[in-house]
């Protein structure tokens, strides 16, 4: 789940035990209604981030991808790929130019934001990586892993 920066709507991912449809639900918190459903996932949702400035969405499936959304169109800007498994964590750095996920394939990638191509493949963990975060800074990136690690990689995902 994830809270766009005006405080005003939420993007929450699909995650019904008989359904697991790969959709996001955007809602608002005025209404507390839907807004839009974003579909292009073709299996289950793990995770879902806003860009600070509240233009972009990020999510990564079970379906190996990492999908690029336009927060403010709902409509999908591009497909990342280069997992072997589960994107099961994004995260979006604050200048909103860099991303970095985490995955069941074991390995953290950064990925530009703006030109949408693979930065870098962090390794280290020895099983699957559930949960990545990206310190205020923008220099310090957490990752959390199956293998009972939390690593502290010093990324420079922002100038």
């Amino acid at each position: 789940m994830a809270i766009a920066p005006d405080g005003k709507t939420l993007a929450s991912k699909t995650l019904a035990r008989v359904s697991e449809d790969g959709t996001i639900k955007i809602w608002s918190y005025q209404t507390n209604r839907e807004i839009a459903t974003l579909t292009g996932h073709s299996n289950l949702v793990y995770s879902v981030a806003i860009a600070p400035d509240g233009k972009t969405l990020a999510s990564g499936s079970s379906d190996k991808t990492i999908k690029i959304w336009s927060y403010q169109t709902n409509r999908e800007i591009a497909t990342l790929t280069g997992h072997s498994n589960s994107v099961t964590s994004v995260a979006i750095a604050p200048d909103g130019k860099t991303l970095a996920n985490g995955s069941e394939d074991g390995t953290i990638k950064i990925w530009s934001l703006e030109t949408n191509r693979e930065l870098a493949t962090l390794t280290g963990h020895s099983d699957k990586v559930w949960s990545v975060a990206i310190a205020p800074d923008g220099k310090t990136l957490a990752s959390g892993s199956k293998d009972d690690t939390i690593k502290i990689w010093k990324a420079g995902l922002s100038e």
